[in-house]
């Protein structure tokens, strides 16, 4: 198994994207600790995974609780950040800025503080992969902020594969991804979104997270990838629709 010794950090490890890639990593060999800001779900999720994953309550908004978790770690080989605020659409003419600034406080500047403190106890071979999203080339009504929050990332990923180097770091954009992230919204109204977003992919289906998972892993195991921007959409960026 081509992880198996290596220990890696996955913040937002509790559900969706980041649980299915603790999951694989740790089914590759993998010493794996989950973060998250919700003890129930953090319980939960280390209840599902297998025996020997460690987990550790950290709001990626509170520095100081982002620095005690990697206090508890150690030395660690790859750093997998997926965590993100429930997706929901902010049109930028009816927001108030200082909400339009927390729109970025986890997604954005959470990765920040999280490879902060991940930095001096990275293995100068290991790897840092983080997530963003589509609507960061294809925007959609409401979620301009989004947009700005992707091309954030993704142009922060870049500068740290330059500034870390020769630590690794990637993007995982993913497409449509059926994860606990859309719960809010009603089962009905959802299965009708996540029917018309097939259709508007090559492949005729939304991604699950064990797709978004596989492609984790991989960056953390192939140590000739780094400053790049892995789309897994379905195609979905090349349909004209």
């Amino acid at each position: 198994m081509a992880l198996t010794g290596q220990k890696i950090v996955v913040i937002g490890g509790s559900s969706g994207m980041g649980l299915a890639t603790a999951r694989a990593a740790a089914q590759a060999g993998a010493s794996v600790t989950i973060a998250s800001s919700d003890k129930r779900r953090l319980d939960a999720a280390l209840a599902d995974l297998p025996d020997g994953c460690d987990g550790v309550v950290a709001d990626t908004r509170d520095e100081e609780a982002i620095a005690a978790l990697f206090e508890h770690v150690g030395r660690l080989d790859h750093l997998v950040y997926t965590a993100g605020d429930a997706v929901a659409p902010h049109p930028v003419a009816e927001v108030a800025l200082a909400d339009a600034r927390r729109r970025l406080d986890v997604r954005f500047w959470g990765t920040v503080t999280a490879v902060k403190h991940a930095i001096p106890r990275l293995s100068r071979t290991g790897s840092i992969s983080v997530t963003s999203g589509t609507v960061g080339v294809r925007p959609v009504p409401g979620f301009a902020l989004g947009a700005a929050g992707v091309g954030a990332i993704e142009g922060l990923a870049r500068g740290l594969a330059v500034e870390l180097a020769p630590v690794r770091v990637n993007v995982v954009r993913a497409g449509a991804v059926r994860t606990p992230m859309w719960d809010a919204i009603p089962q009905q109204q959802r299965d009708g979104m996540f029917g018309a977003m097939a259709k508007r992919t090559l492949t005729g289906a939304i991604g699950e997270a064990e797709q978004i998972a596989a492609t984790h892993v991989f960056l953390m195991e192939n140590g000739f990838v780094t400053g790049t921007v892995v789309t897994v959409d379905g195609g979905s960026v090349l349909t004209g629709s």
